[in-house]
């Protein structure tokens, strides 16, 4: 007789916590394996589990908790502002705090443009397209491109503006280079960049060091190589009047707005801190 589904939901749950992995990974993994809701999953437990279903669940299970392979890439997906994106290992998985980000950002556009102006964005670094799309999506008035280094992670990216319904235009190149070169300008430049220093890399949890890219991660030796290029390049793509919102690691909030002030000495400099305390976001208004 098949096992009942709050069984192996239970069986998961303690096996996950004996290999120090987060328990309600097993709800997530189950409900992708019987293809159903939470809340469908809470109203079946005493059902039979099919057996196919269980075989495959229980296998990423273990590949979760020995091979530290991340949920996401199991299901194949990751919530962000709301919405499934596609993620693979070619991409940063979408974390909670960049919502925030792109909540800034959505704002600070409302504030700074009228409505009847077509706004330029660049999502630079793009990822899985998660800022880009959810701005796109979010406001359709904007104009809004992408750019990433890594044709692999454009592929995704490209995916996930389709699946969604999102009208994003993708850029392959090296940060603002792009545009610098085609004598672009813009009025908004958002960007998660790589910030880990090199020497943290190895002390990251093996869920992301050993399945996401590194690329997508390492900031240089001190976390802020890609601070210093956009410090730089900005001046080259954006108007007078302009949005500079950048995600940074804990601790360099501080740091990369002194690079933002240096190089905008009338911008309205900001350090803003996230949903747990910590300097997550600088933006710079840049006013005619």
């Amino acid at each position: 007789m098949n096992r009942k589904i709050y069984e192996v939901l239970a069986w998961a749950s303690s096996f996950l916590k004996r290999h120090g992995k987060e328990e309600c990974v097993a709800e997530l993994l189950l409900c992708h394996h019987l293809r159903i809701t939470r809340a469908q999953l809470l109203a079946r437990l005493r059902d039979p589990i099919d057996e196919n279903a269980r075989q495959s669940f229980e296998e990423d299970v273990r590949k979760h908790a020995y091979e530290h392979v991340p949920v996401q890439h199991l299901i194949g997906f990751e919530q962000f502002y709301g919405r499934p994106f596609l993620v693979n290992r070619n991409v940063l998985i979408p974390r909670p705090e960049t919502e925030e980000l792109v909540e800034g950002v959505l704002t600070r556009i409302a504030q700074l443009f009228s409505r009847n102006t077509t706004v330029d964005v660049v999502d630079v670094g793009t990822g899985s397209g998660a800022i880009a799309v959810t701005l796109a999506l979010e406001n359709p008035a904007l104009s809004v491109a992408a750019i990433d280094i890594s044709p692999e992670s454009l592929q995704v990216a490209k995916q996930n503006a389709e699946r969604l319904g999102a009208d994003v235009a993708f850029i392959c190149g090296d940060l603002l280079r792009p545009l610098i070169e085609a004598n672009r300008k813009v009025d908004v430049v958002v960007s998660n960049p790589p910030y880990i220093p090199e020497a943290e890399i190895a002390s990251l949890s093996p869920v992301v060091k050993n399945h996401e890219p590194l690329r997508a991660l390492s900031g240089g030796k001190d976390g802020l190589d890609f601070y210093r290029r956009f410090a730089i390049e900005l001046p080259f793509v954006l108007r007078e009047r302009a949005l500079v919102a950048l995600e940074v690691g804990a601790g360099q909030g501080e740091t990369v707005a002194a690079m933002l002030r240096k190089t905008f000495p009338h911008a309205k400099v900001e350090v803003v801190f996230d949903i747990n305390g910590k300097d997550r976001m600088v933006y710079a208004t840049l006013e005619k």
